[in-house]
């Protein structure tokens, strides 16, 4: 059956522990990663094009909407490989903050080659759509299977892991962009003075301790990211004070996220940090 539309949403990552090991012979850092999602999502909606072309909008001027599009390169790339004849239409309906460090571009890029997977019948496993994902980018091929997970390597090996317990989470970003390959590159491993612990948050995972989890958060990247920009060190900061259980930066920041078990702590935490920061949102965990 020819489907003429596709939808697809595009959650938001959030690492809940970040370690980097050391760094490649291939310039790449080898990583540890515990991510999960969030409900905070772009929406993709995809039609078939009669003429054979890539077409990108969106409702936000300030991302790009051609080539350097995460979004546009994943259909460019499923198209050729596959030598599909067909043009697209793709529209984004941006929600989640850019050069966030919370794979928002990932997760665009993971959703287009779901939905175009679908769009044209190219019937490809899930396996085979996260060896596409992985020319993309490191954090596509986890968008891609979505959940939470351990990966390692450049962050394309994965391994599913059981979801974190149920709570609130309030994402705050500063307004300053960070560079990823920027923080990465300043980034001493040797200069580490202790990394966080893979098996603590495991079992915090598969006991669905809230408490023990929030005590395993862990992102080394903070050591980089919080001493240049001072703003960051700040929303940690003010989210601890006004109650939030567990405070990590996400990715390479600058956004930064804290956990929350009681609803009645939500509003006190959001609002403790409208104050001084533009972009807050609320969100629950994807369980």
């Amino acid at each position: 059956m020819m489907v003429s539309k596709i939808y697809e949403k595009a959650p938001a990552k959030i690492n809940l522990l970040l370690d980097v090991l050391r760094k490649r012979e291939d310039g790449f850092h080898e990583v540890e990663m515990i991510m999960t999602m969030v409900d905070l999502a772009d929406r993709l909606e995809m039609e078939e094009l009669p003429r054979d072309q890539i077409l990108l909008s969106s409702q936000v001027g300030f991302i790009p909407l051609d080539e350097k599009n995460l979004a546009f390169q994943a259909a460019k790339l499923i198209k050729e490989r596959y030598g599909v004849r067909r043009g697209v239409y793709i529209h984004l309906d941006k929600q989640i903050p850019v050069a966030a460090g919370l794979a928002g571009g990932s997760s665009d890029a993971a959703a287009t080659l779901r939905g175009l997977n679908r769009l044209w019948n190219l019937e490809l496993s899930t396996d085979e759509l996260e060896t596409l994902g992985a020319e993309l980018g490191s954090d596509v091929p986890f968008c891609i299977r979505g959940g939470t997970a351990l990966a390692k390597g450049r962050g394309e090996k994965l391994e599913s892991l059981s979801p974190p317990p149920q709570c609130w989470v309030i994402l705050a970003k500063p307004p300053i962009n960070v560079s990823t390959a920027d923080v990465y590159g300043k980034f001493r491993v040797n200069d580490l003075k202790e990394h966080p612990s893979i098996p603590d948050m495991l079992d915090a995972l598969s006991r669905q301790s809230f408490s023990d989890m929030c005590a395993s958060l862990g992102n080394v990247l903070e050591s980089v990211t919080l001493n240049r920009y001072p703003e960051v060190k700040q929303i940690k900061d003010c989210m601890l004070k006004s109650g939030a259980d567990g405070v990590l930066m996400s990715g390479s920041g600058p956004t930064v996220f804290g956990l929350v078990s009681k609803e009645i702590k939500v509003a006190r935490v959001y609002n403790g940090l409208r104050g001084f920061c533009k972009e807050v949102y609320v969100a629950r965990m994807l369980t």
